[in-house]
């Protein structure tokens, strides 16, 4: 393991050890969790104003994210452009429009709305977003190269363990934890790997700012006596 590994899972597990001992099937440490047959995961916290996908119209728009605007039988104004870090894109006509933080729908109204006051009566705009770079999921443990990726569309855990170029030979396959705060609450999950590529279980949507530990088989560490009291739930959706 390296050190950042090393260091991420210490500061996991003492802060959510740490909680009371006392556990029910719906709570372990501070972590809560969600048995199979209830309601799905809820998107965590940061979707309120960073984006994420429980839909593309709830989705916002993030820095970095990379948009494809056009408006209908004026093609000269189609354009591909990326979030600025200030949230801010460039238009021909329009200028510069603030885009962080809106819907796909509120953004196509705005633009629209810009063009209608001088240049364009009823524009038919569309906007699309072609790389949600603005979410990022944090891959941890024994992954071939742990590290911080971008989600640029809906993705699952398999997906996401992908980009790390997959599972290390160390990897635990049954010891899988994706972490989430939701409503200011520290929210986990394992998984079976195994299940879910032989289909037996759903592959999970993974959301920006999860983190995702694997831990290593035979280990000795306070991250596997908290990963071992979680049982092993699809608390997801398929998608």
């Amino acid at each position: 393991m390296n050190r950042f590994w090393l260091s991420t899972v210490f500061f996991i597990c003492m802060g959510l050890l740490s909680g009371t001992a006392a556990a029910d099937d719906r709570k372990v440490g501070q972590i809560s969790v969600v048995a199979a047959g209830n309601d799905e995961l809820p998107a965590p916290d940061s979707t309120s104003n960073a984006g994420a996908y429980k839909g593309v119209s709830e989705y916002r728009i993030g820095p970095q994210d990379l948009l494809e605007i056009s408006v209908f039988q004026v093609a000269e104004l189609n354009r591909t452009v990326r979030v600025s870090t200030s949230g801010e894109i460039s238009l021909p006509l329009v200028g510069v429009v603030k885009a962080g933080g809106l819907t796909v729908q509120e953004l196509e109204a705005q633009i629209a709305k810009s063009l209608d006051a001088k240049f364009l009566q009823n524009p038919q705009v569309t906007v699309f977003v072609k790389e949600f770079t603005s979410q990022r999921v944090t891959l941890e443990g024994s992954v071939k190269k742990p590290g911080i990726y971008p989600l640029t569309g809906r993705t699952t855990l398999l997906q996401a363990i992908a980009m790390a170029e997959g599972l290390d030979q160390l990897a635990d396959l049954r010891g899988i934890v994706i972490f989430r705060v939701v409503n200011g609450k520290k929210m986990g999950a394992r998984f079976d790997i195994k299940a879910i590529r032989s289909g037996a279980a759903p592959d999970p949507q993974v959301y920006g700012d999860d983190i995702i530990v694997i831990d290593q088989s035979g280990s000795k560490t306070a991250f596997r006596r908290l990963m071992e009291s979680l049982p092993i739930f699809s608390i997801f959706s398929p998608l």
